[in-house]
């Protein structure tokens, strides 16, 4: 049995564009006072991502049979992390900020069984926005709406979001938030997937 501790629609889509089936749960954890902890210790935003995902698999696996997976993702700019924005004017003015600069997505996934973490990865994206001019900015915001609002960088890269870039290096699905070869890999190993 795999478990996703997360009720993301991105991870979900993920799992489910690679024919994976999985019961997703929520995790029950208090991410924001987990980063405050953890950047009061000196921890980075990949640090954080990573600590992130490794509680929410933990928390979900205690007491549950199979492989729960844990994921999280952190927008890291200039080496600060960014959490998301709560409205339409917030993103206009996250995306202001990013524009016409690169900044770095960490995600990590990691899999529990009974209580332990077995498993981890950690993939850093560099995304660079182009320097799209305010009047394209107002129509991505209105055609994004509040959708725009699901993702620390204000954007979906399956979406209209891929027109704000000029320039993407990474995984793919790291970006959506979950990094998905290494955790095929893994499940097929342990006799989840078929080979």
């Amino acid at each position: 049995m795999i478990v996703l501790a997360s009720r993301s629609a991105a991870r979900r889509a993920v799992l489910d564009g690679a024919g994976v089936t999985y019961e997703a749960t929520v995790a029950g954890v208090d991410e924001d006072a987990a980063k405050a902890s953890l950047l009061a210790e000196g921890q980075g935003p990949r640090e954080v991502a990573d600590a992130l995902a490794e509680l929410k698999a933990i928390r979900v696996s205690r007491g549950r049979a199979g492989f729960v997976i844990g994921a999280d993702q952190t927008l890291d700019l200039d080496g600060r992390l960014y959490d998301k924005v709560d409205t339409v004017a917030a993103a206009r003015e996250r995306l202001r900020e990013l524009r016409g600069r690169a900044h770095r997505l960490h995600s990590a996934v990691v899999v529990a069984k009974d209580g332990a973490p077995i498993w981890r990865e950690v993939a850093t994206a560099t995304l660079t926005m182009r320097d799209f001019s305010d009047a394209f900015l107002e129509r991505y915001l209105a055609d994004e709406g509040e959708q725009a609002l699901g993702s620390v960088g204000c954007y979906r890269l399956e979406g209209l979001g891929a027109q704000l870039f000029s320039r993407i290096e990474g995984d793919y699905f790291a970006i959506l938030g979950l990094p998905l070869m290494g955790l095929l890999d893994l499940m097929r190993r342990h006799g989840v997937l078929a080979t």
